[in-house]
């Protein structure tokens, strides 16, 4: 069952532990966590065979629990990402903000480096406000993206709609004081 206004870090981790959180303790669980995702940008030639994706993706990041609780919240992020087209190799960064409800947001940042079409690093939530309020957190990262094929086609400064991707976190450890 899907709790889409509850706040998604504090139910997943209240739920692991199976106790309520005190003001004294920080609770700490490990989540999965998934986006698919879709994007819109622009593609410049940087280089002889360099392009850089300038843009952002928009999807809805689902959260499982061990029991297998799903939330789910809003995700917006800003990215940047360079393609090399000769060596057929990537990455990118990237600055998130995780919506749950109104009053309870979180952000993140997001680094990777790899080979057309996936991308490996590091999710690092940064902080947050309302119920997410202090929240830290990292975990390993796998971006599926399809940019660096239609960046081989185009010229510079092209507008691009992105059709899909995904962002995987199968072991994400998250903190809230």
């Amino acid at each position: 069952m899907t709790i889409p206004t509850q706040a998604l870090v504090r139910v997943v981790i209240l739920t692991i532990l199976g106790s309520s959180a005190t003001a004294a303790l920080a609770d700490t669980a490990t989540i999965s966590a998934v986006i698919p995702w879709q994007g819109q940008g622009q593609v410049f030639q940087v280089g002889d065979s360099r392009a850089r994706f300038l843009g952002s993706l928009e999807g809805i990041m689902y959260v499982e629990t061990a029991e297998g609780r799903m939330n789910e919240a809003f995700v917006r992020c800003p990215i940047v990402q360079d393609i090399d087209l000769a060596e057929g190799t990537t990455s990118a960064t990237g600055s998130c903000v995780i919506i749950a409800s109104p009053e309870d947001t979180a952000y993140a940042e997001i680094t990777c480096e790899g080979i057309a079409g996936v991308c490996r690093g590091e999710f690092r939530f940064t902080g947050g406000a309302g119920r997410f309020e202090g929240l830290t957190g990292k975990g390993s990262l796998t971006a599926r993206s399809p940019v660096h094929a239609l960046a081989s086609d185009l010229s510079g400064g092209v507008l691009i709609q992105v059709a899909a991707g995904l962002l995987q976190m199968p072991e994400l450890e998250v903190t809230l004081p």
